[in-house]
């Protein structure tokens, strides 16, 4: 490094060199959130400054770089460890391992994301600390701040995104594809069959762009499905409520239920209970695994509201020499 290069850090940082590392830490923050890419969008000389500053932090906080750097000067990193020129880094500082970034801004996002707990992925890279969340498929919106008192960088840079997707019953039980304008880009994305509220679909290389990295994330659609008049979905299983009379309860029946293959004939035990389900085996919906999940049914005993004359009599006459009370057991309730 060159005299006219050097670089003074306390300087950059605005402190003395007795300044204690709690000093140094508080000059770091202050100038860090003066000079975040957050802060300063599109200011290139504000990013330029950032980055000094970090650099600046990144030594004079460790306490072996700092000692380097106050014997050697200009010659510290050719005294000891540090970044080597063009690739890893393989210095230690607060407990990090160097070798997982694969340049200065990779660090830097680490640096000052520490707090957001998540951890490195193979390859060299950081994983995101949290992703843009939108409704349309196009990201918008930031993480939340950190206790640097700006806004987490590890969120702000976030190369996934993700975005809701909203299908019928029918989309998501066959499958579907649908297509999704992106900006100025359209893509045709396809769903495979047996989607689930929840269920999160990876499209790689199309979420956002890291403005430090210039690298592409991902795009994460989670499925919402649209209200159906019949079926519901309760975990992997299908379930629809069916209404039956009080003398198909109590004598038993056969009737026809809907599934997604058509009506199946389902034969109702006597003394069927109101809440009770019936299961379907392989008539609900389709797994990951392949085959299919089990269909509910639950009973709903519906008594008729308009009752014609004879009807009305039968009732009456069956009351009459009703011996069944369904609330027996309640005579002897105490508190």
């Amino acid at each position: 490094m060159a005299a006219t290069d050097f670089k003074d850090y306390y300087a950059i940082l605005g402190v003395s060199k007795t300044a204690t590392q709690d000093e140094i830490k508080q000059a770091f923050r202050k100038l860090a959130r003066k000079y975040h890419p957050d802060v300063n969008p599109n200011n290139k000389q504000a990013e330029a400054r950032f980055k000094e500053v970090s650099e600046a932090y990144e030594v004079v906080s460790d306490v072996d770089k700092r000692k380097k750097y106050d014997q050697f000067g200009q010659y510290w990193k050719q005294a000891g460890e540090g970044f080597p020129s063009g690739g890893g880094v393989g210095a230690d500082m607060g407990g990090f391992d160097f070798s997982q970034y694969g340049n200065f801004d990779e660090f830097i996002n680490e640096l000052l994301g520490r707090f957001g707990g998540a951890a490195p992925r193979g390859g060299g890279g950081r994983q995101s600390y949290s992703s843009y969340r939108t409704t349309t498929g196009a990201p918008s919106g930031f993480g939340g701040f950190n206790d640097y008192g700006f806004q987490d960088p590890g969120a702000a840079t976030s190369q996934d995104s993700e975005a809701i997707i909203t299908l019928s019953f029918a989309e998501a039980f066959n499958g579907v594809q649908k297509r999704f304008s992106l900006g100025n880009e359209t893509i045709d994305v396809r769903i495979p069959s047996g989607a689930k509220p929840g269920t999160r679909l990876r499209v790689r290389g199309k979420g956002q762009i890291n403005p430090m990295t210039q690298q592409r994330g991902d795009l994460y659609l989670k499925v919402e499905l649209q209200p159906h008049s019949f079926f519901q979905m309760e975990g992997d299983n299908l379930v629809c409520e069916v209404a039956i009379t009080p003398d198909e309860a109590t004598l038993g029946a056969s009737i026809d239920v809907p599934t997604p293959d058509g009506s199946v004939n389902v034969k109702l035990p006597a003394g069927v209970r109101s809440g009770q389900s019936l299961r379907l085996r392989g008539k609900g919906w389709p797994l990951a695994k392949g085959g299919r999940g089990d269909q509910l049914v639950k009973v709903a005993i519906a008594p008729p509201k308009d009752l014609s004359q004879q009807e009305r009599e039968y009732y009456e006459k069956i009351r009459a020499i009703r011996t069944y009370n369904p609330r027996s057991h309640l005579q002897q309730v105490k508190l």
